[in-house]
């Protein structure tokens, strides 16, 4: 154990001194070598940590999965262990909504691994991946946007067709508007056994989906001083939709509790009408074996607002290597394995955004031959366009943390949209200025 201790130090000089191995040299060689991680859970990730295995026997290092759970949930134990000061793993789920938060957590991948292979990321992904001029994680096949699933039969039933122009004036299809969004979810509704939509109703989740829907109704979270800014006429139509939503029953009751992966099981359930949701549900959906409406999902482009905005709320998933590490160069070769051309693949396979140029066109070619992917992929190349960060801030996450229980208490009926918003605005604000930012 010590030689080994001795050779992985002596490569990790030599990288130092050397710079890091070229691409032919990846993944390495770490035998001995037990790398920590904390990943992030869920049906639609498992998948890609079956390549973990294949990675220790190439390596003949091990990982051990710490823990395994939403980021919301790995968002408060990463916060724990650096109030602690107990960083001993070395790998992490991260994503561009959470990183900003964590300056000193993260080490700079950019030494640790071949330019050769960085560049053939999406310039765009990697650029979203630096804070501060480091590198502090690389993209997985995780580009995330949300468009628009829904239930084709819903659509060609000439009763419900007719029905739904004599009371709403329009013909029925797919929605465009989030205002045809809400209608359609309300007529579809069929409480307790069918629902006309769902939302994730708390975290960052239902602060991030009120952002996008603020965006699309012409308004703006942080306004051009930095202030906070979504108590406006604008946030209040945003924050209605939601609440009209509930207090019509067109969404299940305990929708305040619920995300992401209660929406995906619920939408496969065959229970709901409409979901606004991520690509990598997209196979899960189709899937016989593991959805009941497989074979009956189209998709369309996310919905625009009053103002002709699209929303488009995105953000990037990826893995990070923590500054504590004592196995860099092993950790690193991690986390390029779980991003690598073939693990996007997978990924993609499974309807997540590729975020290696090559992969994108792989993934293209494979849609030619197969309608429902190409559908896919079409909807979210086109809803890709519309995308946008969350604001660049340290105390997004902090903020949302303070937001979202006032978003539900309007949701729930304990305030009107505005009185939640100028509390949550309030709230917003006195984080900036203990931050130093107002």
């Amino acid at each position: 154990m010590r030689q080994t201790m001795l050779w992985a130090s002596a490569l990790a000089l030599a990288a130092a001194v050397h710079g890091p191995a070229g691409a032919a040299d990846l993944p390495g060689s770490f035998p001995g070598v037990t790398v920590d991680a904390k990943l992030i859970g869920g049906q639609q990730y498992e998948p890609l940590y079956t390549r973990i295995s294949e990675w220790e026997k190439l390596t003949g290092a091990k990982v051990n999965v710490i823990s395994k759970k939403n980021h919301f949930e790995l968002d408060k134990e990463f916060k724990s262990d650096i109030a602690s000061g107990t960083i001993s793993w070395c790998v992490g789920s991260n994503h561009t909504s959470f990183a900003p938060q964590y300056p000193d957590l993260y080490t700079d991948l950019t030494p640790l691994l071949p330019k050769d292979e960085l560049d053939k990321f999406v310039p765009a992904n990697i650029k979203a991946s630096t804070i501060g001029g480091k590198l502090v994680m690389l993209p997985r096949a995780q580009f995330d946007v949300s468009a628009l699933y829904y239930q084709k039969t819903l659509y060609t039933d000439d009763a419900k067709k007719k029905t739904f122009k004599d009371k709403y004036g329009y013909d029925l299809a797919p929605p465009k508007t989030f205002k045809e969004f809400g209608d359609q979810a309300i007529f579809f509704s069929n409480p307790p056994n069918f629902f006309g939509t769902e939302y994730a109703g708390k975290e960052e989740a239902i602060n991030g989906r009120f952002y996008e829907l603020l965006i699309a109704e012409g308004g703006e979270y942080i306004d051009a001083s930095g202030k906070p800014a979504f108590n406006s006429d604008a946030g209040v139509r945003a924050l209605d939709w939601f609440v009209n939503l509930y207090k019509t029953k067109a969404v299940p009751v305990g929708t305040t509790n619920y995300l992401w992966d209660d929406l995906g099981q619920g939408f496969a359930s065959g229970t709901v009408a409409l979901d606004l949701d991520w690509p990598g549900w997209a196979t899960f959906f189709n899937d016989p074996q593991k959805s009941k409406i497989a074979g009956n999902v189209g998709v369309v482009v996310q919905p625009t607002g009053s103002s002709g905005k699209h929303s488009g709320w995105s953000g990037s998933h990826g893995f990070s290597v923590t500054e504590a590490c004592t196995h860099k160069d092993a950790a690193a070769s991690l986390v390029w394995w779980l991003t690598n051309e073939d693990s996007q693949k997978i990924e993609a396979a499974n309807g997540s955004l590729p975020t290696r140029t090559a992969v994108w066109e792989w993934d293209i070619k494979q849609a030619e031959s197969d309608p429902y992917k190409k559908e896919v992929l079409t909807a979210f190349q086109e809803a890709a366009k519309y995308a946008f960060p969350v604001p660049p801030l340290a105390e997004w996450i902090e903020i949302s943390n303070a937001v979202y229980p006032q978003l539900q208490a309007a949701i729930l009926g304990d305030k009107t949209s505005k009185q939640a918003l100028d509390d949550a605005q309030a709230k917003a604000t006195k984080i900036l200025q203990d931050a130093g930012k107002l």
